[in-house]
This record gives structure tokens, C-alpha cells and sequence, in this order.
């Protein structure tokens, strides 16, 4: 692992590149909604989840639509930042 670093000295020779914006309220609300369809479809499953050792698919599944609503939540409040920054410029 010392070998990978040993090259590096100084500063970075360039800037990191501006990041890319894009639909992200959506883009969040669509994997917010996969994850619950996923939840959705394997729910009925349930029991042969539980009986094979998987019921953590049905779990995370659940988990990923919960953290989803508060990505969207987040995104949205940064999208309306950026406007009012924008509106007082």
C-alpha cells in the first residue's frame, strides 16, 4: 500500500471538475420508488425469506425506500437553496 502513495508529493496539479447538475429530485424519487416496489413485490415471500436465511433482502429493500424519503427530502430543500441564491444575485 506504501508503494501506491510513495509518488505523491505537492499539490494537485489541476481542479476537480465542476459537479454535474441534473434532474435530482427525480432521479431520487425514482429509486425511492424502486425500493419500495422491491419491498412491495417480495413482501408476500415473507415467510420463505424467513425460512431460507434472506429476510434481510426484505429488510433492506425496506430501509433503502426509508433513507429514499429523506434523500428526497434533502434534495429538494438543496434545489430550493440554489434557487433562492440564484433569485439574490
Amino acid at each position: 500500500m506504501a508503494a501506491f502513495f510513495s509518488g505523491f508529493s505537492g499539490p494537485l496539479k489541476h481542479e476537480a471538475p465542476e459537479p454535474l447538475e441534473g434532474p435530482v429530485v427525480a432521479t431520487i424519487t425514482g429509486g425511492t420508488i424502486v425500493w419500495f416496489v422491491l419491498f412491495l413485490v417480495q413482501l408476500p415471500f415473507y415467510g420463505w425469506f424467513d425460512d431460507h436465511g434472506h429476510l434481510w433482502w426484505l429488510w433492506t429493500c425496506l430501509a433503502g425506500g426509508g433513507l429514499g424519503l429523506l434523500g428526497i427530502w434533502i434534495v429538494r430543500r438543496r434545489d430550493a437553496a440554489i434557487k433562492r441564491a440564484a433569485a439574490h444575485e
